[in-house]
Order: C-alpha cells, then structure tokens, then sequence
C-alpha cells in the first residue's frame, strides 16, 4: 500500500487545484465575502495569501537549503480588479511550479519542519504545497456556496502528509501516551502515536485486510480512531469540518489535547 504520489503528479495537481481555487474566485459575487472556513479572512484575503504564499515557496525553492529573503519584497501586490488578480494568481503558480521543476524532487530545501518525518527536499516542498492548495480551495468553494471533495488522490496522500510534517515531533507528549488511528473508507489507515519520545506516524492495516506494520508498535490498542472517506479525515484534520461529521470510536476528548498541544520541535 501506497499513497505517496510521484513529483510529476504533484505538480499536476497543484496546477489542477489552483485553476479550481482561480474558479471560485471568477465566480464570487464579492471579494469581500468572507470566508466561511477562515473567517478572519475576506476572500481578497484568501487570495492574496495564496498568491504570495506560492511566489515565496518558489524563492524558497529557488534558494535551495538557505532560508530566502521574502519574495513579496519588490514584488506586485495583489491587485484589486478581479480579472488582474486571476493573472496574478496564474502567475504566482506558475512561478511555484517553474522553481520546482528546476530544482527537481530530491535538491535539499529549507523548510520550517525540522523535526518531522518529512524530508526536507524539494519533492517534500511540493507534496505539502499540494495539501495548503487544496485545503484553501475547499475554503474559496465553500465561500461562494460550491464546495467539493478533494480528489481521491490528493485526500489520501493528505492524510499521511498531514501526520507526516504538520504532527511529527520529537518533543514529549505531556500527557499519559496514547494513539490515533485514522480510517480511510477507500482502504488507507494510519497509526499516530503519542508518547514521551513525541509524536509520529506508520501506515497500519485497514480493517479487514493483511497488517503492513507491526501490530506492537506503540500501544496496542488505540485512544481513539476515526473513519471516514479520505477527503473528510483531511479536513477534519485542518478544522475545516467538525468531528460529527466522522466515525469515532474511542475517547474523542484527545482530539481536543492534540489541537491544545504546542510542542518545542
């Protein structure tokens, strides 16, 4: 079992997810609506962070293993006029995926996820840059009243690259150790453990089929598990839909000490 997607692919759906998120924005009535899922942000707000966010990964990318200086110094702002924000927008995907084409999968890159179990590299850059574009085009699509799942494919890499980078530490759990198991409905499972050595995650056995990790590592059994198509346990994850809308079984209150827990690495 497999969710990890090859580089090319990557970069065709980060193409594909920000024409979608383009989409949304061209048919808004407003881009001052305020956004749903970020409602701190108009959905101008939204936009400009996609744009900017994607123009300084690409530096990022660019710069290879070196922190790079901000690309939004000198750069155009975000214009205002709908038809000129869409070509920024184009532009600064563009700009994301020429860097990472240069670079290629495997170049050392700076990241801010040191003590994951992401590697940091280019190809690591580009799966997780797929993850923010999908989870903001949800947002953009939820905010003019057309929300749609995340494909298939981008769901289950979205689960494990979630556990992977965002949840990995080395840092102790300051709570008595424990596990999350996440179900995806389409066959994919994960086993996210808690303990004095931090947190970190293993692909594990769905219900029902031949175990692929050991069935010893971490406690036996889980605190608490969650089944749901792939696409509702990402945006479970990103608090973008609450825990009702899933299956859980098992203590669901350390769900409420993993999102109050702030560790050191």
């Amino acid at each position: 079992m497999t969710t990890t997607l090859a580089f090319p692919v990557l970069l065709r759906l980060i193409d594909e997810r920000s024409t979608a998120f383009r989409a949304a924005v061209a048919s808004a009535p407003s881009l001052d609506v305020q956004v749903p899922t970020c409602p701190e942000w108009t959905l101008f707000d939204l936009a400009e962070h996609i744009g900017e966010g994607r123009r300084s990964w690409a530096a990022t990318v660019a710069a290879g293993p070196a922190p790079a200086k901000s690309a939004a110094e000198g750069a155009p702002a975000a214009p205002r006029e709908r038809e000129a924000l869409l070509a920024w927008l184009a532009e600064s995907t563009e700009q994301l995926l020429d860097a990472l084409r240069e670079a290629g999968p495997d170049r050392a890159c700076w990241t801010w996820w040191g003590a994951s179990q992401s590697p940091q590299t280019c190809g690591a850059v580009a799966r997780h840059q797929l993850q923010q574009m999908a989870v903001h085009t949800y947002d953009a699509q939820v905010t003019v009243g057309a929300p749609e799942p995340l494909p298939v494919e981008v769901a289950l890499d979205g689960v494990e690259e979630f556990l992977f980078t965002c949840v990995a530490t080395t840092s102790a759990w300051p709570h008595k150790p424990t596990a999350f198991d996440f179900h995806a409905t389409e066959g994919h499972s994960w086993r996210l453990t808690l303990d004095g050595d931090g947190a970190r995650s293993i692909r594990i056995s769905a219900p029902g089929t031949t175990p692929v990790a050991a069935a010893d590592e971490g406690p036996n059994a889980a605190g608490v598990s969650v089944h749901g198509m792939a696409n509702e346990l990402v945006l479970f994850v990103y608090d973008r839909i609450p825990a009702d809308s899933l299956q859980i079984e098992g203590d669901a209150g350390l769900f409420d000490l993993l999102r109050a827990w702030d560790p050191e690495e």
